[in-house]
């Protein structure tokens, strides 16, 4: 089964948004899905509010969980993982017309611009994007003759 198949079946089952993205992503982390589904818990429906889309917000737990050095570095990743969910915020939204859960659910427009399994598949697809072009980054670093 496929990440985006997975997400799908978690959201079939009454995952919301952001469970369903980053659920299907717990093997890569070390995480369980019981622990994951209740740090997500709060974020579906646009972070409970239909503000920032609930998939996009799984993808950003997960940009965090990759790119954080954690308590030990505390500050030195911090900007570096802004900066890049800013960057996948912009991919998303180039790809849906929006990152903002009531605009892609065309609340007060009556225009839907993306479903929710759409979005889940989006954040999906760049969840895996940005994982592969960290590994390809860490690839490159491991290869690299260490300069003395």
């Amino acid at each position: 089964m496929t990440k985006k198949e997975l997400a799908l079946e978690y959201h079939k089952k009454g995952y919301n948004c952001t469970q369903a993205v980053a659920c299907a992503f717990c093997g890569e982390f070390g995480v369980s899905e019981e622990e994951m589904y209740k740090i997500a818990e709060g974020f579906g429906l646009g972070m409970g509010m239909m503000d920032t889309c609930g998939a996009l917000t799984g993808l950003f737990m997960l940009i965090g969980m990759k790119n954080s050095g954690g308590v030990e570095q505390a500050g030195k990743t911090k900007a570096d993982t802004y900066k890049k969910t800013r960057e996948y915020a912009a991919k998303f939204k180039e790809q849906n017309g929006s990152y903002l859960c009531k605009e892609l659910k065309g609340v007060e427009t009556g225009k839907v611009l993306r479903s929710c399994p759409d979005c889940i598949r989006d954040a999906v697809a760049l969840t895996e994007k940005y994982l592969a072009a960290q590994k390809d980054m860490e690839e490159r670093q491991d290869s690299s003759p260490s300069v003395k």
